[in-house]
């Protein structure tokens, strides 16, 4: 009679999760919910969602991919657009290799993504460089799939943005 009762139970407790569960599918409030999602011009939202703030790079390599010189054009693009803006770029490596190695790496990978938006006509003193190796990753995994979404090189706006 209890291993009857305790099915009844975990039945029920099974449908009010599923009903849960479907109940914010149509909420407006969330974006990620099939929603539109807007940005005001000119902010840091715009920025990273109409223009790309990150660009990711293979095992081992500081080179820009064609992909990635379509971003930093983008964003070189949009700078020109807002010259008020200042932004840093971010290096990062995966967490193979030393500390020391991979902040090198992801140095690199830094100074040359502002190289290459120094070379579209941003000024220097708009944009700054920072490495932080594989102390900030996004992905934790011990498997290609997390460590392609560390190796990259991440495009803040530090002031100058608008708003929203």
């Amino acid at each position: 009679m209890r291993w009857i009762a305790a099915s009844k139970a975990a039945v029920v407790c099974l449908g009010l999760l599923a009903v849960a569960a479907c109940s914010n599918k149509n909420n407006p409030a969330n974006p990620s919910a099939g929603g539109m999602e807007q940005a005001v011009p000119g902010s840091e939202r715009d920025f990273t969602l109409n223009v790309g703030d990150r660009i990711f790079f293979p095992n081992d390599v500081t080179q820009l991919s064609a992909e990635n010189m379509d971003t930093l054009r983008r964003q070189a693009q949009w700078l020109k657009q807002y010259p008020g803006v200042t932004v840093q770029v971010e290096g990062h490596a995966d967490e193979r290799g030393t500390r020391e190695y991979n902040l090198a790496l992801s140095a690199r990978r830094a100074a040359n993504a502002k190289q290459f938006l120094l070379a579209q006509g941003i000024a220097p003193n708009r944009v700054s460089t920072i490495s932080y190796g594989k102390e900030r990753p996004v992905a934790l995994c011990d498997a290609e799939s997390c460590w392609a979404q560390n190796r990259r090189a991440v495009t803040v706006i530090m002031s100058g943005a608008v708003s929203g």
